[in-house]
Formats: structure tokens, sequence, C-alpha cells
């Protein structure tokens, strides 16, 4: 069956998902817009300050309204944050002290955490390397959370649980909400001052509530992921408790300055306007996910997560079983995009990953997986990880492109 036809398979087999997508995407927005009426967002809230950005209203008023949104005490949301695992390391340097034990329960952790943590490289002032004790359960031979291990997993010294909501670059389910909320009840079961950590990644819309909102202390994300939604030009967040949020915005500017710091660089209507728009970047991603799914299954592929399956973030993985479909894939991916479509993906080295990337992302946002992109390390057994989407109607004719080159290989 060519591409074209698989599609259009697909598109008739999903249309009740579809469906149920646009109605959790309205509840999303529901719960975005209550926040920006609660909090009398206006246009005086566009306007930035400069130099030490002391006072800055709309900062101060978007650090509340993202908070309402995720359900925590507070939010603090910066564009000087450069990633996702700078806004996560921050949140881990802020809370964590020499002594204190760090316990990841979802198994290895993210490539760009390993040097964090120190698990890989040297003398960068990892987290090892100040005395902080890291420790990590292994997830069962189905790829899921060691229920049995974590009941009885937290010792004294353990300050701090990593969750890494998403399934990074691992064959495993994402974490639900559902199991988020279990994994803290059992943490705090044992020790109710263990602070839980969600590396919200990814995960951001997915569903109708966030892992602030079901116990856990504090999280952190990007924002040029799921909540920029497409248009945000750079930065993270960091929302939970507000002590620890204080804590880690601490490590981002300084002691003594805290959340108080910070310019925004006439920034702040992209942040407000891309966090309205987020639900429906991340509700049209979901789509794009079921469709990648749907089709490279009936094509024999293994596929994670299933078809029909709930989506727990917007990442789709597909198993393409040698490094020549992995590259044709992201080279057809590229050349369906729309800013670079000329350009020809090839494996390279990129900070903080420990194996070559190949990577396809023709996108606005330079980074951003919430337009349609793809990328996998170039290792056994070569899959390939589908992010975000624009609309679905972008996916589907990108994997019609792809389609055809993976069977051309």
């Amino acid at each position: 069956m060519n591409g074209s036809d698989l599609i259009a398979e697909a598109e008739k087999a999903l249309s009740l998902i579809f469906s149920g997508i646009d109605s959790q995407v309205k509840e999303n927005l529901k719960r975005v817009l209550s926040a920006f009426r609660k909090y009398r967002v206006g246009p005086h809230h566009f306007a930035g300050v400069t130099g030490y950005g002391h006072d800055d209203l709309g900062r101060q008023v978007l650090d509340q309204v993202f908070a309402e949104v995720m359900g925590a005490e507070a939010a603090a949301v910066r564009v000087q944050f450069v990633s996702g695992t700078h806004a996560i390391a921050c949140a881990l340097y802020g809370v964590l002290r020499p002594g204190d034990e760090m316990l990841a329960v979802a198994g290895a952790p993210y490539d760009t955490l390993e040097e964090v943590i120190g698990l890989r490289g040297q003398h960068q002032g990892s987290l090892v390397e100040f005395g902080i004790q890291y420790r990590q359960l292994e997830l069962t031979e189905q790829g899921t959370i060691d229920w049995q291990a974590l009941s009885t997993a937290i010792k004294p010294h353990t300050r701090l649980v990593l969750i890494q909501r998403s399934c990074g670059y691992s064959w495993r389910p994402s974490l639900a909400i559902a199991d988020i909320e279990k994994i803290v009840a059992l943490v705090k079961q044992q020790n109710p001052d263990t602070i839980c950590f969600v590396d919200n990644c990814y995960g951001e819309f997915i569903e109708t509530v966030e892992p602030t909102a079901v116990g856990a202390d504090l999280l952190a994300g990007s924002l040029i992921k799921n909540p920029g939604g497409t248009i945000v030009t750079a930065g993270g967040y960091v929302a939970g408790r507000s002590d620890l949020v204080e804590q880690a915005i601490c490590r981002l500017t300084a002691p003594g300055i805290g959340s108080s710091g910070g310019a925004t660089f006439d920034q702040n209507r992209l942040l407000f306007q891309g966090l309205f728009l987020a639900p429906q970047m991340v509700g049209e991603a979901i789509k794009g996910n079921h469709l990648t799914a749907y089709v490279f299954d009936r094509l024999g592929y293994p596929v994670n997560p299933l078809p029909m399956a709930p989506r727990r973030d917007v990442i789709q993985a597909i198993q393409l079983g040698s490094p020549a479909r992995l590259k044709a894939f992201c080279r057809a991916i590229q050349q369906q995009s729309p800013i670079g479509s000329y350009l020809d993906p090839v494996p390279a080295a990129m900070p903080g990953y420990e194996s070559e990337l190949v990577m396809a992302g023709g996108t606005f946002i330079d980074g951003s997986t919430s337009e349609f992109s793809a990328d996998g390390p170039l290792r056994e057994p070569y899959i390939v990880f589908c992010q975000g989407g624009t609309h679905w109607t972008h996916v589907a004719i990108a994997l019609e492109s792809a389609i055809a080159a993976i069977q051309a290989t």
C-alpha cells in the first residue's frame, strides 16, 4: 500500500480519536483563559524593562498566570533559561545540597542530564562533583516503573526523586499523570519531606492537569517545546512550591536576586501568546503522533506508543532497524519542512548527547520540537523519535514522503 492510501485509511480510523483530542484541547484552553482572566492580562503586560529587570509587571503577571495553569503555588518563566535541561539543572542545583541523594525512579535519565548528574564528563561541576549522591531504579522488563522496588526505595538522605515524564531516547512508555500521582504517593508515604521533582518536557497539556496538580513539589520544562505554542523564541520555566521555585531561580540569577531580576527583552507578548496557543498546538501534535503510529504499524515497524493508545507526551517513536532507514526518514522530513528544506541531515555529535544524532527540524525556532521534527541517535535499534506538528495535515504530507523514502532504501 502506498503512502497516500495509508494516510487516507488512517484518517478514517482515527476520526473519533481526533474528535476526543479536540475536546481535550477545549478543556485545556478553558484553563488558560481562566488564568488570563483571573490576573486581568492586558496590553500593558506586553511592555518590558531593561537592565536588571526589576519591577517587570508583565513578567510578574506571567509567572502568576503560568502557576495557575500548572496548578502550582508559584512559577518562574524566564527567557534566560537556555533549554529545558538548563531549567532542570537550575532546579536540581537549587534544591540539592552536599550529602543529599537524588533518586531517579524511571530508569536512566535523558541523555542531556547525564553530564549534569555526573554520569559522563568531568571537571565541569556536576552534581556528583558537589557531593550529591545519585541512584536510579531500573524499569521492569516491560519498561514500566518497578512499583515494588519504589515502595521501599526512599532512604533518610534521599532529598529528591527525579521523575522523567517523557520516554526521552528510550523505548519505554512515557508516564501518565496517574503514574506520577502514584509515584508521589509512594514516595511521600516513606518520607513526606522528600521532594518529588518532574522533568515535564514534552508533557505539558497532554492531559487536563499537570503534575503539580497531583502532588509533585516542583517541575521544569522548555518554552520552545509544548508551552511556547511554537512562537516563543527561547526560555524555560520552573513551577511548584513557592520556596522550591525561588531556590531554583536563585541558581539562574544569584542568591538575593532570585525571581526579582531578569529583563524580558520585549518578549512578554510572545510568552503570553505562546501559552494561549499551546493547547491547540499540542492537540495537533498528538493527532500527528496517532497518524504516525497507525501508518508505520501497518507497514510492519514496531512503534511506541502503539496505535490508538492514549498519548502521554508529544513523542512518537518508530524502530526503523537500520541506519540507512533512519537517515532516509529524517531526510524526507527535512524536505517537507518550511525552513531549510534544501538541507540534508547528516549524523553529527551534539553537545550533551552520548551518540551521534541525525536530526530533521526545519523549524522557525531553532531547536523547537513543537513544529514537526524527527531525530534519533545513530545506535541500534535505530529508533527515530517524531515530535510536534502545528497541524496534523503537515504531518500527513511529511509522512507520505518518509514512507516513499524508506521503501526506496
